[in-house]
């Protein structure tokens, strides 16, 4: 069985925390008009309710579909949103001779070069060729954190909906998962400098969002098996996002019922597993990147068979993201 918990309310979309009873607690709702093999992007956030989810997850509401592979393929193709041409007009942000990021052309162009004090574009070099890094003059990580976020605010103020929901919290910006990092970036301004963000570690992230979100005391947490982890690309004007979502399986009892400590969860369902798959295979109900996280379980426990046509372009599709 699963838990799931999709939610409307786009502003408290977070996390997607993959749990299991076997179960998988995660968060719902995105950008997409929905209906039965038809989703498409949209400006305005769908509603819904637990009996349209119920219902489209039913074997008898598309009876002919059980092998049908082409909603996941639908889910990954939106996660991964950008040609090859689009992300051709990013420029790499390099930190101490390491790529960190990309920035795209334009909002360098139109927004960054005029801080010369801080940027520095660079039109040629042997080893990354065109592109940008910080002044050389801005040593630490403290300098180079206060100096860019002086940048980040005077963008906001001049422009409202540049980079819109900042909230005053740093992620640290490193080369790699676990390097040290060579400053910390607004979160609302990260994917603008294509950055992938690296916080507090993943048990201790594991660990409080299990509680937050649905109540999951530390003695049960703590179980949590780490199996692997999926990766997408998003670009969407001059944003370029790199996620990568770490995965864990943690068996509930029973008897559990999730509550809500933050308030940043409507509701949730149990739901059988291969309910939850139709669901995702169907419709848009749920946050696209969740659907990665669920995919990942799917193939792990069989759900997704080798018998599907398209198995193993699916699963490809789904583990061929960029995790460095």
């Amino acid at each position: 069985m699963m838990v799931i918990n999709p939610h409307p309310f786009p502003n408290r979309i977070r996390f997607s925390l993959p749990l299991l009873n076997r179960s998988i607690t995660t968060r719902g709702g995105g950008r997409s008009s929905c209906s039965a093999f038809n989703c498409r992007s949209v400006s305005s956030f769908i509603s819904f309710t637990w009996d349209d989810v119920v219902q489209a997850s039913q074997p008898d509401h598309a009876p002919n579909d059980s092998s049908d592979l082409s909603g996941f393929f639908e889910n990954i193709k939106y996660c991964n949103r950008g040609s090859s041409e689009i992300k051709s007009e990013f420029i790499p942000l390099v930190i101490e001779d390491q790529i960190v990021g990309y920035i795209h052309n334009g909002f360098f162009y139109d927004y960054l070069r005029r801080f010369k004090d801080v940027f520095v574009f660079v039109p040629s070099d042997s080893r990354f060729g065109t592109n940008v890094t910080l002044n050389k003059t801005l040593s630490t990580p403290e300098e180079r954190t206060r100096v860019v976020g002086r940048v980040i605010k005077s963008l906001a103020e001049e422009e409202k909906e540049l980079i819109p929901g900042i909230r005053n919290e740093l992620y640290p910006v490193k080369p790699s998962f676990g390097s040290p990092p060579y400053f910390s970036l607004e979160r609302a301004a990260a994917p603008y400098f294509g950055i992938k963000p690296h916080g507090m570690s993943c048990v201790a992230n594991l660990i409080k969002e299990c509680e937050e979100e649905a109540g999951i005391p530390l003695s049960l947490s703590n179980q949590a098996k780490s199996v692997g982890a999926v990766s997408y690309v998003d670009v969407d004007g001059y944003r370029y996002k790199r996620d990568v979502l770490f995965c864990y399986d943690l068996e509930l009892p029973g008897d559990f019922i999730p509550k809500n400590q933050d308030g940043e969860v409507e509701s949730f369902k149990l739901i059988p597993v291969e309910n939850v798959a139709n669901v995702i295979r169907r419709t848009c109900f749920f946050k696209p990147n969740c659907s990665l996280v669920i995919l990942d379980f799917l193939f792990r426990h069989g759900y997704i068979r080798p018998e599907c046509l398209g198995y193993l372009d699916l699963l490809q599709s789904l583990r061929s993201g960029d995790f460095s």
